[in-house]
């Protein structure tokens, strides 16, 4: 019987010794967490400071999360792309307009749709514009990816639209999205 009850007290011993270090270090994961996230926000959202992540509950689907500061908000949107959801986070100033914008995720045609994550040259199209976007009109579409482009530019139009609390047209398309 005492052949039994050591390996079980070495057991609740070493389960109670993992426990005490996940206390302690819990709150310091926690505030790296934190600490990475207003870095990253920080980026899209030039002089934005003290990110808090607010609740989402509104009807536009592609809202994921949003995190406010004092000079305005970043909205992480999840939108359809050709071959995938294309995950991006956009800045957005408090009149609406787009202070910066960041391709996350995205698995999206090699060569053609995947030039979104790296073309400054489109991106930029966005930026410190007004609060609404159409592919054709106001944005030049990636060369071999239109529905990409119109992907990315519902993301923008559904961030700006949470500010400025006007209507986004957030139908699907052809492809899903």
């Amino acid at each position: 019987m005492k052949r039994h009850l050591i390996p079980a007290i070495a057991f609740v011993v070493a389960l109670c010794l993992l426990l005490a270090c996940s206390a302690i270090l819990a709150p310091t994961a926690r505030e790296k967490e934190q600490e990475t996230l207003n870095w990253l926000c920080s980026q899209i959202l030039p002089g934005g400071e003290n990110f808090t992540q607010e609740a989402y509950s509104g009807e536009d689907e592609n809202i994921v999360a949003v995190f406010k500061a004092d000079k305005g908000f970043v909205i992480q949107t999840r939108v359809r792309g050709y071959a995938d959801d294309i995950v991006a986070l956009v800045g957005v100033n408090t009149d609406g307009t787009i202070a910066g914008l960041v391709v996350q995720e995205m698995q999206e045609t090699l060569g053609l749709g995947m030039q979104a994550l790296s073309s400054v040259e489109f991106l930029s199209q966005f930026l410190f514009e007004g609060t609404s976007f159409t592919v054709g009109e106001n944005v030049d579409a990636l060369t071999g990816a239109t529905v990409t482009s119109k992907a990315i530019a519902k993301a923008v139009n559904s961030a700006s639209a949470y500010v400025t609390g006007a209507d986004v047209d957030s139908g699907a398309t052809q492809w899903g999205g």
